[in-house]
């Protein structure tokens, strides 16, 4: 049983506890009622407040709307009024330009350029929204006479500024190609910087606004003038200077002068005009010609010629490829070739006319059978098709005829140059045969000499006379060219040169009436070949298709020395043993055998004195070959008189033996030792 006293603990314990959670709940009721009182005081409130936005919502909103319709009308406003500005601006335009128009770009491009935009856009204002206003008249007008003043600002830079290039610097620019370092490369200042940026800015507007290529033509006309000056002004200085100082600068002597400025101005040259270029083609003909003054002056003076000109084509070349440069930052790309080629159209024409000139004259040259005179143009050939590779890619873009100009040079060169060759060979083997013409003394003939310096001449020129041949050539051979064809083809060529001398010179000689001076004039002409040959690289040439050659000439010469010594024998036959009758020693001789012998003496006398006389006025120019054959000569003889003199010189013959023994061996030697000497 549980007590009494805990039970009622219990029971105490739970009602507390029930007390406890009553007040709790009643706290709780009390707390949920105010908390609903509170809610609907704050819906009370927020109806109230709703309910005041709403008002100030209706208020508001047509305030808002009344404000954005007048701020719009505002910006209309503006606009309206700045639209006015804007066309009003445009009625004020020719007003405000007027006066700077007129007064025109100089010294104030940049101004005048501005001026010209705001005139352009006038015109097009009213073109588009008022095509009868008066104004557009006006502003049409002054438009059209602020792009002539424009065009006149253009010519009148480009004159004013554009001056020939003088000669000195073209030399430099010229001889500068090979021993310029590449960051040395020589710029020419065809005008100056400033000057240079107004005409880039006037042809750049005149192209985009002015709509007019007018520009263009003035620029090559005025430039096309200023290159072909340049190129006069050269050849001026080559006439000047050439002649007594020489030629300083030479593309085949390259001699850079490193104090020559490129760009300081430099004093222009006495400038060529125009009129005296076809006297100066007439005197490069007289240059030419048997008639005009001595041939060394002619020889001076045309060498100048050909070197001048070889200079202008490389000056050319050069001042075009500057030319070009300069051209395309002024003139729009589409036209640049266009106007390139009439830019360079003058100085070119001049230049390939010049080259037909000389080929004229070279013509003539041929006619008159001066084939030395007609060498002049192959140094210009080969400068030519050196230069070719440059004057293509000069010319890239221009019109076919001009860029044919030049290989219609060439071939015009290389056909007259091997019509050259041709008729040389020719000439050498028909030259006449005439009795006046021929050297006395039978010494080296003209024909001979004239012929050997020609082919001479043709060593300095192997590649271009070469391929003047192959020109001419119609084989498949020729078709594939090649240096060794070309050699080849030289070769031959020089052969047959030789082959047509020698024929003509053996013709030559049977106008001697004595063999011994036609085997000397043989001899003399053929040494002269074969120590001519061997003294330059003619010979090798030779061998290239005729190997033996030198051994020929070797075996001509002493045919001739054979022929000439056998001239002797009518006076070494008076006293050969095999021709004397027996004596016996001690015999008294019959009146015939001392009158035979009489005779024998009598008779190598008057020859060797006859002989000797007559061949010393022959002439033999090699010291050595003349040496050689009075040696053997003297050799011959002496010993055949002294076999004889021996034998007889003691025998009584005759009662005036000094009549008889006219001279002793040593003598007779010494007569010898003096032929082909006139002066002994």
């Amino acid at each position: 049983m549980i007590p009494t006293e805990e039970v009622s603990a219990r029971r105490k314990e739970i009602e507390y506890k029930l007390k406890q959670e009553e007040l709790t709940l009643s706290f709780i009721k009390d707390s949920l009622e105010k908390s609903d009182q509170l809610t609907k005081n704050m819906v009370a409130i927020l109806s109230s407040f709703e309910s005041r936005l709403m008002k100030l919502e209706n208020s508001i909103i047509p305030v808002y709307k009344q404000t954005e319709n007048l701020q719009r009308l505002q910006e209309n406003v503006e606009k309206t009024l700045s639209c006015l500005d804007h066309v009003i601006s445009y009625y004020h335009v020719a007003k405000d330009t007027e006066k700077i128009i007129k007064e025109g770009p100089t010294g104030r491009l940049e101004e005048y350029l501005n001026c010209m935009d705001k005139i352009q856009k006038a015109v097009e204002y009213f073109q588009d929204n008022n095509p009868d206003s008066p104004e557009l008249n006006r502003v049409k007008s002054l438009f059209e006479r602020g792009k002539e003043s424009l065009e006149s600002e253009f010519r009148s830079l480009m004159t004013r500024h554009t001056k020939p290039v003088p000669p000195i610097l073209i030399l430099d620019l010229i001889s500068g190609d090979d021993d310029m370092e590449p960051q040395e490369e020589m710029f020419l200042e065809h005008l100056p910087e400033g000057v240079l940026h107004d005409i880039i800015r006037i042809s750049g507007w005149l192209v985009e606004n002015g709509r007019n290529q007018d520009f263009m033509t003035v620029y090559f006309q005025i430039r096309s003038v200023q290159l072909d000056r340049s190129i006069k002004g050269l050849k001026d200085h080559f006439r000047k200077n050439s002649s007594s100082t020489g030629v300083p600068y030479s593309p085949a002597i390259q001699n850079k002068r490193k104090d020559t400025p490129t760009k300081k101005p430099v004093k222009r040259p006495v400038l060529i005009p125009g009129h005296e270029h076809d006297l100066r083609v007439k005197h490069l003909s007289d240059a030419l010609s048997d008639k005009h003054g001595p041939a060394a002056g002619r020889d001076d003076v045309f060498d100048i010629e050909i070197d001048a000109y070889i200079h202008c084509v490389s000056a050319f070349v050069k001042l075009a490829q500057s030319e070009y440069q300069l051209l395309t930052d002024i003139v729009p790309e589409h036209h640049q070739k266009k106007t390139f080629d009439s830019l360079i159209q003058e100085s070119l024409d001049n230049l390939i006319m010049e080259g037909d000139n000389i080929v004229s004259a070279a013509r003539k040259a041929i006619i008159r059978h001066d084939y030395s005179a007609v060498l002049t143009i192959f140094p210009i050939l080969k400068h030519l098709k050196q230069m070719k590779p440059e004057f293509d890619q000069v010319l890239q873009g221009t019109a076919a005829g001009t860029k044919n100009k030049l290989p219609g040079l060439i071939t015009s060169m290389e056909t007259t140059g091997a019509k050259a060759l041709e008729e040389f060979a020719d000439n050498i083997k028909n030259d006449p045969d005439k009795e006046y013409n021929m050297p006395k003394d039978g010494t080296v003939h003209e024909l001979t000499s004239n012929a050997i310096l020609f082919l001479q001449q043709l060593l300095d020129f192997q590649e271009t006379a070469g391929a003047m041949l192959a020109s001419q050539e119609t084989s498949s051979s020729a078709s594939s060219y090649s240096s060794e064809f070309s050699r080849r083809l030289l070769s031959t060529y020089i052969c047959k040169v030789l082959g047509n001398l020698q024929l003509n010179l053996l013709s030559k000689s049977k106008v001697y009436e004595d063999p011994a001076l036609s085997a000397i004039f043989l001899h003399n002409n053929y040494n002269y070949i074969l120590k001519s040959l061997e003294k330059s690289e003619l010979i090798q040439l030779v061998a290239v298709t005729q190997k033996t050659a030198e051994r020929s000439y070797r075996e001509l010469i002493e045919q001739q020395i054979q022929t000439y010594q056998r001239s002797w024998l009518k006076v070494t036959d008076y006293i050969l043993e095999r021709n004397l009758p027996v004596f016996q020693p001690g015999v008294k001789l019959k009146d015939k055998e001392r009158q035979m012998i009489k005779e024998r003496f009598k008779g190598f006398n008057d020859g060797l004195e006859e002989l000797c006389k007559i061949q010393k006025a022959w002439a033999i120019p090699d010291m050595e070959q003349r040496d050689k054959i009075r040696r053997a000569q003297k050799t011959i003889v002496k010993e055949t008189y002294g076999a004889f003199l021996n034998r007889y010189g003691n025998v009584p013959f005759t009662k005036n033996p000094e009549k008889y023994i006219k001279y002793q061996v040593d003598q007779v030697g010494e007569m010898i030792e003096k032929l082909f000497d006139t002066s002994a």
